[in-house]
């Protein structure tokens, strides 16, 4: 099992044993929940393998971020249509993460940490947000489909590695926590190669980590799951990150090609259903 398959594992095990049970208002289901749920692994990459994760839907994601597009059509669309019901009338997503890192607070975050580790590699200030306090949440922003979970990140280069830490408002963690734990995964991979340093510590906190009632049943059957799976490594080439903000579609085959070769998962898990 790898260090990522255990920890996720206990995880639920510890939101399903020891979690608080109540109705959220806006979706009407019932969560057992937990406050301020870190996972960090320090080996491997971060990807699933007690149950299939889609490989595809998460790298194009990533890369249609680095771009910086807020429109899902016509690059993401081609991959994927998970942001199809939060897609606004005019073809945007308020909320875009990439949009968000690289312009909607008047300045590009990602080329701003890029070169700011490049010239001060011991900053402690490679802190990009997407969460925009003057008109997301505290119930007074404009109304729109979705606003950001994983809502800021920070890069930290300790001892040769360039270590990642995102953290997330909320997480649905059947179906959300295992798919924003490999795509952030990814993009710690690509700044890494972009910056000529190795991998370090990847850490997934969550501010309230949940499980939905549909999905009860579902959790229990992924904790008794256990498998021999090796780590997986993802070694990505230092022209990844330039390829991806172009939005170089042959990248995404390329890495799903490198991860589907080592990737062995255990089978689906029946009725996962999304919950918005």
């Amino acid at each position: 099992m790898t260090q990522f398959d255990f920890k996720y594992r206990e995880a639920l095990r510890e939101i399903m044993n020891h979690g608080l049970r109540e109705r959220n208002e806006r979706t009407g289901h019932e969560t057992v929940a937990l406050p301020g749920l870190t996972i960090a692994i320090d080996e491997g990459f971060p990807l699933l393998t007690l149950r299939k994760i889609p490989i595809k839907l998460f790298v194009a994601e990533q890369i249609w971020f680095l771009t910086g597009s807020n429109r899902p059509d016509p690059f993401l669309t081609k991959f994927t249509h998970i942001w199809d019901d939060f897609t606004e009338a005019d073809g945007t997503i308020a909320a875009a993460y990439g949009y968000r890192w690289r312009h909607h607070f008047g300045r590009d975050q990602i080329g701003d940490l890029v070169r700011l580790l490049q010239n001060e590699p011991g900053s402690r200030h490679g802190v990009v947000m997407a969460w925009d306090p003057a008109d997301d949440g505290l119930g007074t922003g404009t109304k729109k489909k979705n606003v950001p979970c994983p809502f800021t990140f920070t890069v930290t280069i300790i001892a040769n590695k360039l270590h990642l830490h995102s953290i997330i408002r909320s997480n649905d963690m059947m179906l959300g926590a295992p798919h924003d734990a490999a795509g952030f995964g990814l993009l710690q991979h690509l700044l890494a190669a972009k910056l000529g340093y190795q991998v370090g510590t990847y850490t997934h906190s969550i501010s309230n980590a949940h499980i939905y009632d549909i999905h009860y049943d579902q959790a229990w059957e992924l904790i008794d799951r256990e498998n021999d799976h090796k780590e997986v490594f993802l070694e990505c080439q230092p022209d990844y990150f330039d390829r991806g903000e172009k939005g170089d579609e042959s990248l995404v085959d390329e890495i799903v090609e490198k991860i589907n070769s080592q990737y062995h998962p255990l089978g689906p898990i029946k009725g996962l259903k999304i919950v918005l």
